[in-house]
């Protein structure tokens, strides 16, 4: 989730929890000052009832409500002396305009006592009161649009001022994102005066120089040390090839130089597959492309095609699909051609090797030993079954590397008695 729309979503719960308390705490500060009101309403009903029942004695006659808002009792001194002025909330039938029939409804009472003419009197008065329920409702109703106008205003705010303020820093983050060492001389760039925005690009800026000076110097070391290897290792292999031809060596002596021949050779290709994993892992192969693996894949049989032909493999080619994708061509032809060459050479005589393409996955199977190979250890640098002794054990790995690189998915396991190699493409 994007900062923005993280805030966004902070601020909207942020704005719930006080609206809420809000409207609870000002529902009943409304009810008490309704109630405080509709109180002082009725203490002056209570003194003009009073002052007309001194005019008219008529008015003590009237017993209940049927007759209006208030009800009067004569009662003993004694009850009276005990009756203070008590504030009540109770419901009673009334029946407004827009009602059919009588109907309970809210209302406040008072009940208060007077004397008049040496008599002693009950008085209670009645006032009607706002339906809680109407209340609640029309307070819900408000308090609603309330917070749907606060979240319409805060997402006009993210949307059109808070992102115009993120805008360097997304840009920015974005030139970081497309920045590669070795290929972008130039340093992402943040165009603002925010100070935190500024500093960012200064603690940023520096990294990417040290790294770039590592980078620098890691490169130079690799290239010292393939010029520095690759060069006496051929002349090694050059004179042991000048002696043999010769032809003035004893039996004994042709085969210790062979044998340190083929201790060269293999000196040779694992410094080879040393440094392609460096460069890999160090991302030097980035110039990604839309390639076919069905090409890839035809052009690498035919090239091996002595080879599986002496070892009497036959290759099936299974395609499904057109597989494209976007890499490196490179590292596209040594993800395949190490799989198939594993093939080749874990294979036995006169075995298969089955090759599946579909849509997003390419799939080699062959014959081989009759068990499984340890699946956590198979992509690891320099692992060997029995069968590959010769073998440098950085195949698979590199294997590995360029699917990371990638974000491809290499698995492996074993299926009637067949060893499979499967790489998703995600």
């Amino acid at each position: 989730m994007k900062l923005l729309n993280k805030s966004l979503v902070y601020l909207s719960v942020i704005l719930f929890l006080i609206i809420g308390i809000w409207s609870v705490a000002f529902y009943f500060s409304m009810l008490r000052e309704i109630k405080e009101s509709i109180d002082e309403g009725l203490e002056n009903y209570k003194r003009q009832i009073v002052l007309s029942a001194q005019k008219d004695t008529s008015i003590l006659s009237k017993n209940n409500f049927n007759e209006g808002f208030f009800a009067i009792q004569e009662i003993a001194h004694e009850r009276a002396i005990l009756i203070k002025d008590v504030y009540i909330d109770t419901m009673m039938y009334m029946q407004d305009a827009d009602d059919v029939e009588l109907e309970l409804e809210p209302v406040r009472l008072l009940k208060t006592a007077f004397e008049n003419n040496g008599k002693y009197y009950e008085l209670r008065i009645i006032n009607s009161m706002v339906e809680e329920d109407d209340l609640i409702k029309e307070l819900f109703h408000e308090v609603v649009g309330l917070y749907l106008l606060l979240i319409a205003v805060i997402i006009f705010l993210n949307n059109f001022v808070l992102k115009r303020l993120w805008k360097p820093f997304y840009s920015f983050l974005s030139q970081l994102k497309n920045y590669r060492i070795g290929s972008n001389k130039k340093f992402p760039e943040v165009k603002t005066q925010t100070k935190e925005f500024t500093d960012l690009q200064k603690a940023v800026t520096i990294l990417l120089q040290h790294n770039v000076e590592m980078y620098e110097q890691q490169k130079q070391f690799i290239g010292n040390v393939s010029h520095e290897l690759q060069t006496p290792l051929a002349i090694i292999l050059n004179k042991m090839e000048l002696l043999i031809e010769k032809g003035n060596l004893h039996l004994e002596d042709a085969e210790n130089i062979a044998g340190i021949m083929n201790i060269t050779e293999r000196l040779i290709r694992l410094n080879k597959s040393l440094l392609l994993l460096t460069k890999i892992e160090n991302k030097q192969f980035l110039d990604n492309q839309d390639i076919s693996f069905n090409n890839i894949v035809q052009q690498t049989v035919n090239d091996l095609e002595e080879i599986t032909a002496f070892k009497n493999i036959k290759v099936s080619i299974i395609e499904t699909a057109e597989l494209t994708v976007k890499m490196d061509n490179s590292l596209a032809n040594i993800v395949v051609l190490n799989l198939f060459r594993n093939a080749i050479f874990h294979n036995t005589e006169n075995g298969i090797v089955t090759i599946e393409i579909s849509e997003n996955i390419f799939k080699i199977k062959n014959t081989g030993i009759k068990a499984p190979i340890n699946e956590q250890k198979i992509f690891s640098r320099f692992y060997k079954t029995e069968s590959n002794a010769n073998g440098t054990g950085l195949g698979l790995a590199i294997v590995k590397a360029v699917c990371g690189l990638y974000g491809f998915e290499i698995l492996y396991h074993f299926e009637n008695g067949l060893h499979c190699f499967e790489l998703h493409i995600k």
